[in-house]
């Protein structure tokens, strides 16, 4: 494994590979009802999976995506050497709670929304280095995130028109070092950046500054441009932090407009399902790349993608004190060939 300048990794070359050797998709019914409805693995009924709290609801969805990932793998737990996951949820407690089953070794992660791209770049390191299958584990849950986040459900708060809507998913990937599509060629870990935004309900303003960061640098080091790529994936800035990342790239003489979308603006429907700005939450962007991008890159519509999923690092309590809203984004380049 080579590093490059400023955090960028290479985790397949000429000599080695790391690809995604299954991967999968469980969503709640609104996300269902979405226009990716069809992609999913699997579609719940309702919000609450049959358990009697949010929170533990979540974590089935985690296991859900964990056992279908296996089986549409061949795999069993017992094949699977490291365990990373992450959520919203303070001290990841759906991950750890759905990783107490697995008896598998494990690495909680957190990245808030951008948990995902965090957790698919730890476990191609841990694949790479270990010749082993990792599994890359993320959720999210409206219920759960409005809990601990915002206001009480039953509260009636109104949400401005920044404002984002929670996915109810979970995706999961499993990674190994077998020569096959989809590969992770590369990684840009992220940067700390802040934009200066202080509101709750305006995420993608927080984040779009992180994710240009990470873009730029992902770019100069690997000697792309966006036209490289079939796809460039952010999860999730949702509409006011994507007009604002473009914005950004004009500036500086880039566009990626022709090849740039959200996972938060691909989840629902924004005409039809009153989410806002788009979706967030990190089970948001793995629900996406699960269950659409991936497949997409093994079939070989995509041929080269870049996956930038984006958090907002803020707590309750900073945000009551007044402090503005740090952002993180971590890219993944993903491909159907060997590059």
């Amino acid at each position: 494994m080579t590093q490059g300048k400023k955090g960028t990794i290479t985790l397949t070359d000429n000599e080695n590979t790391v690809s995604v050797h299954s991967y999968a998709a469980a969503v709640g019914k609104m996300e269902g009802d979405g226009p990716l409805g069809s992609y999913f693995d699997y579609v719940s009924k309702g919000a609450q999976l049959g358990e009697p709290t949010w929170e533990k609801s979540e974590s089935k969805l985690q296991k859900y995506a964990f056992d279908m990932a296996l089986r549409k793998g061949q795999l069993t737990r017992e094949d699977v050497s490291f365990y990373f996951a992450g959520d919203l949820l303070n001290q990841c407690t759906v991950s750890a709670y759905s990783a107490r089953e697995s008896n598998i070794p494990y690495l909680g992660q957190y990245g808030a929304c951008s948990t995902m791209a965090q957790t698919l770049a730890m476990a191609g390191v841990f694949s790479r280095g270990n010749n082993s299958y990792c599994a890359a584990i993320t959720s999210s849950h409206f219920c759960s995130a409005e809990r601990q986040f915002r206001f009480p459900i039953n509260y009636g708060g109104v949400r401005p028109p920044t404002a984002q809507w929670t996915a109810t998913a979970a995706g999961c990937c499993i990674t190994g070092t077998e020569d096959k599509s989809p590969y992770l060629s590369k990684a840009t870990i992220g940067i700390v950046r802040d934009m200066g935004e202080k509101d709750a309900n305006n995420m993608g303003a927080a984040m779009a500054g992180a994710a240009y960061d990470s873009l730029s640098r992902h770019f100069d080091n690997t000697n792309t441009t966006p036209s490289d790529y079939d796809g460039i994936f952010t999860g999730d800035l949702g509409q006011v932090g994507s007009d604002i990342l473009k914005e950004l790239f004009i500036k500086e003489g880039r566009d990626i407009s022709m090849v740039h979308n959200d996972c938060g603006l691909m989840l629902y429907d924004r005409n039809e399902q009153d989410v806002h700005a788009g979706g967030s939450g990190c089970g948001c962007s793995a629900s996406v790349l699960c269950g659409y991008i991936l497949p997409g890159v093994e079939s070989g519509k995509f041929k080269r993608i870049l996956f930038a999923a984006t958090g907002a690092l803020m707590s309750t309590t900073f945000v009551q004190q007044g402090e503005s809203i740090p952002g993180i984004s971590h890219v993944v380049e993903i491909t159907h060939e060997r590059i």
